[in-house]
């Protein structure tokens, strides 16, 4: 690899100081915000290369949906309209294969904290369900949720993740299909477009890669033969991580993984 990763946190550690953890949900604003891990999966090659806080557990918060997504698909294909519940134990052992980390866990203070703040989440869903766009319980599909956002992952959870999109579904790791081939596609037509909240305009022309944060920290990212995870806590205004990105954008240009280029 040209790109050395140690390197190219030590240039990225600066842009820490601009952003801050997620004070909103009272658990997350006790994390360390000095911290940057990365991990890439060449999907080619089957290495893997990662620095920093790489192994540093973390909450997936809205990387999570990439993965609820991704088994709707699965579960119910592209064009059903119906609405199915699922428990969190499948959500959580889909997330543990597709992560190839059978360590993921419920971090339960994260969950209760954020049942206790969601109230924005809350709102959301009481309203889809006055629309009558959510056909079960507004509780328990809240409390699945807020379990799934509570999940604990890696740089190298997140990698895995971002190698099977890579890979058109298929498991680097062991050649078996995880999800078909048109499920990793519209998934990673949905991360480009809306991965980065308000910001996903802006960095699908700055990075070029399908990409999808959380406030927690967490990107996962899904480039040209490589699946990318990267964890550092601090966030801009929109809920990006500020040094994960760009430690995003400098990977994906010493790389040349630019998908606009093709």
């Amino acid at each position: 690899m040209v790109l050395n990763l140690n390197d190219a946190i030590q240039a990225c550690w600066k842009r820490i100081d601009e952003g801050q953890v997620a004070t909103y949900i009272p658990v997350l604003a006790k994390v360390d915000p000095y911290q940057l891990g990365v991990c890439l999966y060449n999907v080619d090659s089957g290495k893997k290369d990662c620095a920093g806080a790489s192994n540093v557990r973390f909450a997936i918060e809205s990387v999570s949906k990439v993965i609820a997504l991704l088994y709707a698909i699965e579960r119910l294909g592209l064009t059903t309209v119906e609405d199915h519940l699922s428990s969190f134990d499948q959500i959580l052992n889909f997330t543990r294969e597709i992560c190839n980390d059978p360590q993921i866990t419920l971090n339960e203070e994260i969950y209760q904290s954020e049942l206790r703040t969601g109230d924005m989440n809350r709102s959301l869903a009481y309203y889809l369900k006055a629309k009558e766009t959510l056909a079960n319980d507004v509780t328990t599909s809240l409390e699945i949720y807020f379990k799934q956002c509570s999940m604990m992952v890696t740089c190298e959870s997140l990698a895995n993740l971002g190698a099977v999109l890579a890979n058109d579904g298929i498991a680097p790791w062991n050649g078996e299909r995880l999800i078909s081939s048109d499920a990793a596609t519209y998934t990673k037509s949905v991360m480009m477009t809306t991965g980065l909240y308000n910001q996903s305009g802006t960095y699908s022309v700055k990075i070029g890669v399908p990409t999808k944060s959380g406030v927690g920290g967490g990107l996962v990212a899904s480039a040209p033969k490589y699946g990318i995870g990267i964890f550092s806590p601090a966030l801009d205004q929109a809920g990006n991580s500020v040094a994960g990105l760009a430690l995003l954008e400098m990977i994906s240009r010493e790389l040349d993984l630019d998908i606009f280029k093709y």
